[in-house]
């Protein structure tokens, strides 16, 4: 009765692992069809400058964007406002207080 169970036990486990080979084996079918497709994706977006996420590839000249921005006096080296002269300084209003 025993050798019966073992070999049962053996023809189940046999059975399920040559499942698991098979299956393994289709979804790598599946995915190699999926990486062509993308493949085919990926040069039309390097064409227009894009990732493959859709979002702006920023090694593009087109797609880097440009501050403008202008100071009234001279500028530190990194483009801000140099704040030590008087015309990038703003101006407020002083607050009256009344006791």
């Amino acid at each position: 009765m025993k050798q019966i169970m073992i070999a049962l036990f053996f023809l189940a486990a046999t059975l399920g692992f040559t499942n698991v080979n098979a299956q393994q084996k289709t979804t790598a079918k599946k995915q190699a069809k999926t990486t062509t497709v993308k493949a085919k994706e990926v040069t039309n977006t390097k064409k227009m400058g894009l990732k493959k996420d859709g979002t702006p590839d920023m090694r593009y000249k087109e797609n880097k964007v440009t501050k403008t921005t202008t100071h009234a006096g001279p500028t530190k080296k990194d483009g801000t406002a140099d704040m030590r002269y008087k015309a990038n300084k703003t101006k407020t209003t002083k607050k009256t207080t009344t006791k």
